[in-house]
């Protein structure tokens, strides 16, 4: 009997047991979670996302994410209509609810596991791929913010990797259908959080050069690949621009969040005190309309960076630097408002010097993928440099960093074993049906 159970087990996909375990790791964390309850009724005027989909199950459509009735643009509508979704099973800031949406985000989380082995495998062989899934599976930062950051991260996580399974194979194919795939997702990766375009944008023109370079068609399954996204996105824009009688490029908030960054406090990365969700005069301001508003803070932001721009050029190196190594400072005030930092500072410096080292190697054996990799890890967090960082905005790049360091790992103790990347199944037929035309 004991040797049929251990047949059985032996017979579930790795990828299977790679979800099953991150997620049992990720839901048993939340009810532990004493830091970062989002979600909590009482937490900064009922969460942010949860306040939008209160504002859509009472009929007010996509509200604001402030103490405010009026219609807004602040939020991108996926990971808002997502909680709705659970609120209208669960009820609204519920006990219930909240570890729904606790539970989602693990789920999501969990889910990454396998886009992360699929790339990985797809990069650097299935030996890296096995690494890099379990990686993900322990990963500190997938089970404490899946646990504990109820926000569209995790979404977009999930999607980001799924783009890159797709952009893999978008280099050497030039089927519609796929192209179509991947504008649809990446519409909805947009939906979810606007500053994965940058890296959409960047995945669907290396594809299309290498195409090109191989003699194949490009233009058409680019063109397909744009209308879809854009079709996709544009429900959004044109609610955007009925509402508030302007074009507005998918969320109206940059001005408060370059703001938030650039008003001469320097204690920590971002100045919450002088946010409308922490401070009345702001929120007064803000209630007087949300676009006159997000206007002013941009006016504000821009003078005050023309009048310091030698104080902007550190504060940028400054944020670029705690992004991808966790520190910010080691001054008193600030380490007691973010205590953990002297904890987590070492493990983020070394999970970006491991990844780092990783792109290194693969640029000398695998350039094209080191190319890819490269554009998705440092054109990613580039706004993030010139507004605020969050702890969260790192988090999309943790799986990346992953892979690469466990190639670094591998290929450095000699055990990375085959890292040609494998031919898809499509490739040898359409070489028997020879080259297709350059343009569609």
């Amino acid at each position: 009997m004991s040797v049929s159970i251990r047949g059985r087990f032996r017979n579930v996909p790795v990828l299977v047991w790679m979800v099953l375990i991150a997620l049992l790791l990720r839901l048993a964390v939340i009810p532990f979670d004493t830091i970062e309850n989002l979600m909590d009724a009482n937490h900064i005027h009922a969460w942010e996302q949860g306040n939008v989909a209160r504002a859509l199950l009472a009929g007010h459509g996509f509200g604001s994410p402030f103490a405010s009735n009026q219609p807004s643009a602040i939020m991108p509508p996926v990971y808002p209509l997502v909680v709705a979704v659970l609120f209208h099973f669960f009820g609204i800031h519920t006990a219930r609810s909240i570890f729904a949406v606790h539970a989602f985000d693990c789920l999501i989380n969990s889910l990454a596991c396998i886009p992360v082995f699929l790339v990985a495998r797809r990069s650097f062989g299935p030996r890296v791929a096995l690494w890099a899934g379990w990686a993900w599976v322990f990963s500190p930062y997938g089970i404490y913010f899946s646990a504990a950051w109820a926000w569209s991260t995790h979404l977009l996580l999930l999607c980001l990797y799924w783009l890159l399974c797709l952009a893999q194979e978008l280099e050497v194919s030039p089927r519609l259908g796929l192209w179509a795939g991947f504008g649809l997702l990446a519409g909805f990766a947009g939906l979810t959080e606007p500053s994965i375009l940058v890296v959409v944008t960047f995945l669907l023109g290396l594809a299309a050069w290498r195409l090109a370079h191989a003699g194949k068609r490009w233009l058409l399954p680019g063109l397909v690949a744009s209308v879809v996204l854009a079709a996709t996105i544009s429900p959004w824009l044109i609610r955007d621009a009925v509402v508030f009688h302007r074009f507005i490029p998918m969320r109206d908030s940059m001005g408060l969040e370059l703001w938030m960054g650039n008003n001469g406090y320097a204690v920590r990365w971002t100045s919450d005190q002088k946010h409308p969700l922490h401070d009345a005069s702001e929120l007064a301001a803000y209630n007087g309309g949300e676009l006159a508003y997000m206007d002013q803070k941009k006016e504000q932001a821009e003078a005050y960076i023309h009048q310091h721009p030698r104080w902007y050029a550190r504060m940028s190196a400054r944020r670029a630097l705690y992004l991808w190594t966790g520190f910010w400072s080691f001054n008193k005030d600030y380490l007691a408002m973010e205590p953990a930092d002297l904890e987590n500072i070492p493990f983020a410096t070394c999970l970006t010097l491991l990844g780092l080292l990783g792109l290194f190697l693969a640029w000398r054996r695998q350039p094209f993928e080191a190319l890819r990799y490269s554009g998705v890890l440092f054109l990613f967090p580039v706004v993030y440099y010139f507004t605020h960082p969050e702890p969260y905005h790192m988090r999309p790049l943790d799986p990346l960093l992953a892979i690469l360091g466990c190639y670094a790992i591998l290929t450095l103790t000699g055990r990375a074993g085959d890292t040609s990347a494998p031919a898809p199944a499509h490739r040898d037929a359409e070489k028997s049906a020879g080259p297709a035309p350059t343009f569609g």
